[in-house]
């Protein structure tokens, strides 16, 4: 796939180059102990780091009453993404280090290297709302480098249907503002599922790149609205009134897992199901059977031992009192990866059984089937 391009002539950041080598400097290092020079250049650059990807922001906006947009400047440890891949981000809420994964909505080839996300605000989410609340220019945050296999190919497609639903439309997005910036003249297709109209966000951006692109057609499905010509989920219908040749499109769906499992069906039933290309924002259904509820959890580091409650690891040690790290809770960014001592746990993503002893786990994506013991 192209490489994201490099970021025009900055005299801000070639000044910001400098100084990370003067930093780097093993005499400055010494004359400014104890603390180190990091610590002193953090006052007058903000996001500056020797050592750890971070990130300022630089402009926010709030399109809806639960949503905000946020501009961020990674510093020079930034390495760039490819469109549909995710980031993990930390904030500090209260003195506690929160991190959550959220996908990148601008270009990958955006020439001023700044990321834009745009965060719906959850009442269960405690970042979210964090960030909805209380972000603000000036305030720095942590990054991980990109990650995520949910990006186009190589060589483009010939046609491209693009499918979200709600804050799913991230991603997404992030690949149409890519192709329209590499020029690419093959058909894609934009379907957004949302509740309401006033629910999509980015719909100004859309209208205009469609006008601007004659090979794009951009089309909403209200879930919530049903006096528009398109409501509901999704359903063979709504792609024949989009696309009619929909079927030789390699499709791109994010959202929540009902859309997901609806374009699967639809692609299963024409026999081309390794066309959809999926990512969903919410944790998956837990895949329990009978009597895997039973049994006990042992927190060996914190000699604590808890009844199974049929929730996830993570979610046990939480009500146990541990605060074990975590991001995402949907088993894609690693951060909750725990060792798993004895005992036999559920993949909820894939349902597979798992009894090896000595094992590295995702604690936020199993279920003890069991007894259970984990070194937290």
């Amino acid at each position: 796939m192209p490489p994201p391009r490099r970021p025009r002539f900055d005299p801000a950041r070639d000044r910001r180059r400098l100084v990370r080598r003067l930093a780097g400097s093993g005499l400055l290092e010494a004359l400014t102990a104890p603390h180190g020079v990091e610590r002193y250049l953090e006052l007058v650059l903000p996001g500056f780091s020797l050592h750890d990807l971070r990130a300022e922001i630089v402009h926010v906006r709030r399109p809806t009453a639960t949503s905000v947009t946020l501009r961020l400047r990674p510093n020079e440890l930034w390495r760039g993404f490819h469109a549909g891949q995710f980031v993990s981000m930390t904030v500090e809420i209260d003195g506690v280090r929160r991190t959550r994964c959220y996908s990148p909505s601008s270009s990958q080839h955006a020439p001023d290297g700044e990321l834009e996300f745009t965060v719906r605000s959850h009442p269960e989410g405690l970042v979210s709302r964090y960030l909805c609340e209380h972000a603000q220019p000036g305030k720095v945050v942590e990054l991980t480098q990109a990650e995520g296999d949910f990006v186009l190919p190589t060589r483009r497609s010939e046609r491209l249907l693009l499918i979200s639903g709600g804050s799913g439309i991230t991603p997404v997005l992030s690949m149409l503002r890519t192709l329209c910036d590499e020029g690419h003249d093959a058909p894609v297709t934009f379907l957004h599922y949302a509740r309401q109209e006033r629910d999509v966000p980015y719909r100004a951006e859309l209208i205009e790149l469609a006008s601007r692109h004659p090979n794009v057609r951009v089309a909403y499905v209200y879930t919530r609205e049903p006096g528009s010509r398109l409501h509901g989920h999704l359903e063979r219908a709504h792609l024949r009134a989009v696309d009619r040749c929909y079927r030789q499109a390699e499709v791109y769906v994010c959202g929540p897992p009902g859309l997901i499992e609806a374009a699967r069906a639809l692609w299963v039933g024409d026999g081309h199901e390794e066309r959809v290309h999926s990512e969903s924002f919410l944790p998956p259904r837990l895949l329990m059977t009978s009597g895997e509820a039973s049994g006990s959890v042992s927190f060996a580091a914190s000699g604590i031992q808890a009844v199974a409650s049929g929730t996830t690891l993570l979610e046990q040690a939480e009500q146990a009192g541990l605060s074990p790290a975590y991001g995402c809770r949907m088993g894609i960014c690693h951060t909750c990866t725990c060792r798993k001592l004895a005992g036999q746990v559920r993949n909820v993503n894939s349902g597979e059984l798992s009894s090896c002893e000595d094992e590295e786990i995702q604690i936020c994506v199993s279920v003890p089937a069991g007894d259970v013991e984990l070194d937290l």
